[in-house]
């Protein structure tokens, strides 16, 4: 057994499931329950960055179709001691008190700094940060007005989830039509462009840690502080990996591969 010395903090985003169908998702659910079988004898904490589901609002008595093996796998991982931390996303932004009342889940709606392993670090999923994208900053005030929300969940959740679902898949073609590449870098420059103001207000700040970006990267902003976008459980299977000293990425399809 790893002792808590050795242990290690994990970060994981943007897997969606959910998309494109159930059996696809499907797919990709059972290497993330792969995956968490794996991290789990050295993991120290897991911290899950948005946009865990493809879509997902917590009605007050009915609980979406599916996730049941993922879900249970997480609680299995926190009953061991091991504590989930979930910064709630652009897809699952109605998040509520679901993950933490039934699975112990440790909920953030926006950033959050927090000490690891002795090394400062800004958390986050990283929608909405930066200069522009003034378009999702106004649909992420609609989202979030509780009025709102009280009136979609007045909607039958067949009709509510298909909705949900059919606006997630039209915000998908948009970025594809406006080329993921270009899609991508314009969101490493914005959320780099918030990292160097965030360090102004703090240089302490050693590591930003954000989703979001569907694309493994880091960028170094001063020499001292790094942003490390962690990519996403669809075309990567990327995650990092912080061990007290080092901070970096792993791929779990060339893991397991071994490749």
């Amino acid at each position: 057994m790893t002792d808590q010395k050795h242990k290690k903090i994990y970060f994981v985003s943007d897997s969606h499931f959910g998309v494109p169908n159930r059996e696809l998702s499907r797919i990709r659910e059972d290497l993330f329950i792969r995956w968490l079988d794996m991290i789990k004898p050295e993991a120290e904490a897991l911290y899950i960055m948005g946009d865990l589901f493809e879509f997902w609002f917590e009605y007050k008595t009915v609980v979406q179709k599916g996730y049941v093996r993922l879900l249970g796998k997480l609680a299995e991982i926190t009953d061991s001691g091991i504590p989930v931390t979930f910064f709630r996303g652009n897809h699952d932004v109605w998040a509520f008190d679901y993950l933490a009342e039934e699975l112990g889940i440790k909920i953030y709606p926006d950033t959050q700094t927090t000490m690891l392993k002795g090394h400062k670090f800004f958390l986050g999923h990283g929608d909405g940060l930066g200069e522009g994208d003034n378009g999702y900053k106004f649909l992420k005030k609609v989202f979030r007005n509780k009025v709102n929300q009280f009136l979609f969940r007045w909607l039958h959740p067949d009709i509510g989830t298909g909705m949900g679902l059919y606006w997630s898949n039209q915000s998908r073609v948009a970025n594809e039509n406006s080329g993921l590449e270009a899609v991508n870098q314009a969101g490493i420059d914005r959320i780099s462009g918030f990292c160097k103001a965030e360090l102004e207000k703090d240089p302490d700040i050693e590591y930003f840690i954000f989703g979001h970006v569907h694309k493994p990267e880091v960028v170094d902003l001063n020499g001292k502080a790094k942003y490390f976008s962690i990519g996403d459980w669809i075309n990567y299977y990327s995650y990092l990996v912080f061990d007290g000293e080092t901070l970096e990425h792993h791929y779990f399809k060339n893991e397991i591969s071994g490749s």
